[in-house]
């Protein structure tokens, strides 16, 4: 299977900031505050989760997408996400959604180095399974090292936008 990687993009730019949200995000570290430029964050801003380690980002676009790859960036390590579950098109998880399941329930289960996330690697999905994507759903279920909170200082989601209706503005009825 071939994916030319030539022709992703950062996905960020087709963000649907006003339905952006995230579960368990503390109140002064949010997610809108690392992705409301719509582009990978290098502010000093970053994203903190509030009663534990566990985050559920809801990360929904303006348009469909095809997700190819996801970077994930923390600059506290033992604060950086470890084990990662990501969903697609269903807005209305929950927690109790994801903490026990698995794939192929979910899309995908990554489970991320600390030099993955130090170093903001791209980690490849299962390009299959994000063809059409209107929201992706990343749910944080544990960081590096067991910590009572967790850190994501930059995310970005790459691909390509799914081809929208052709221009059709070029078509008129006959007249008869």
């Amino acid at each position: 299977m071939s994916t030319t990687t030539e022709t992703d993009v950062s996905l960020l730019e087709y963000l649907d900031l006003s339905q952006l949200n995230c579960l368990n995000e503390a109140a002064d570290h949010t997610l809108k505050a690392i992705l409301a430029q719509k582009r990978r964050n290098t502010s000093s801003n970053y994203l903190l989760s509030d009663a534990d380690e566990q985050l559920l980002l809801n990360i929904p676009f303006n348009q469909a997408v095809r997700v190819r790859s996801i970077i994930i960036q923390g600059s506290v390590a033992e604060q950086a996400p470890r084990t990662i579950k990501l969903a697609a098109n269903r807005p209305t998880l929950g927690f109790e959604d994801l903490e026990d399941a698995d794939e192929p329930e979910i899309a995908q289960v990554l489970s991320l180095s600390e030099a993955d996330v130090k170093e903001g690697r791209v980690v490849r999905l299962r390009f299959v399974r994000f063809q059409a994507v209107n929201s992706l759903h990343i749910f944080v279920g544990s960081n590096q090292a067991n910590e009572d909170t967790t850190r994501i200082d930059a995310i970005d989601i790459l691909g390509v936008p799914v081809e929208t209706t052709k221009d059709l503005s070029g078509l008129r009825k006959q007249e008869e």
